[in-house]
């Protein structure tokens, strides 16, 4: 949620304590959990070293509602995903996607709540819609891959390589590049939503 205030400061001290220096008291991570349910955006300095840590504290933040019980938001094929994409080439996307992702969720999300409300009744959020929901999830996901190989053009030369040399594959002509440029054309369009 964006917002024309300037965000509150919080404080971490040495003994790990948060000071609220709007409020002038100490708080605890479950306080900022509802700050920032509530749309209340913070900065976490560190006291002593000046120090941005408002990653590091909301990552702490999320590890705690994790290990609730029944709090689970991050599957566990979704966090060894993730783990994978650190180090990787493909490491700088993975942000501005997920950032990409949640915003829309966001936007959609009372849209996505009525339309789920009214496909399956009262218990929107049932088996039968959470199948709904994974369908949705590996459709973006393939669209997903499709960006990546298009942002690509050296796993596709490689693949057409290998398809080339197996015999399942004329050589390039004139013909297979128009195809190939007009489909690439019909994905950007569909990514872009024309």
């Amino acid at each position: 949620m964006a917002s024309d205030k300037e965000p509150t400061v919080i404080k971490k001290y040495a003994n790990r304590r948060l000071y609220h220096t709007g409020t002038s008291s100490y708080v605890t991570l479950e306080d900022l959990a509802g700050l920032v349910r509530g749309g209340e955006d913070f900065v976490v300095y560190d006291a002593k070293s000046g120090d941005d840590i408002t990653r590091s504290v909301l990552a702490q933040i999320i590890f705690d509602e994790e290990a609730k019980e029944g709090q689970n938001l991050l599957p566990t094929t979704f966090l060894r995903q993730l783990i994978r994409f650190y180090g990787d080439s493909m490491q700088g996307l993975v942000p501005r996607y997920l950032e990409f992702s949640m915003d829309n969720l966001l936007k959609e999300q009372n849209q996505f709540r009525e339309q789920m409300s009214k496909a399956f009744g009262t218990a929107p959020f049932s088996a039968g819609a959470l199948d709904a929901i994974q369908a949705q999830t590996r459709a973006n996901m393939t669209i997903f891959t499709e960006a990546f190989r298009m942002f690509n053009p050296f796993a596709a030369m490689a693949a057409k390589a290998k398809e080339e040399a197996a015999g399942t594959s004329k050589p390039d002509d004139l013909g297979d590049l128009k195809r190939e440029l007009n489909e690439m054309r019909e994905r950007l369009d569909k990514l872009s939503g024309r």
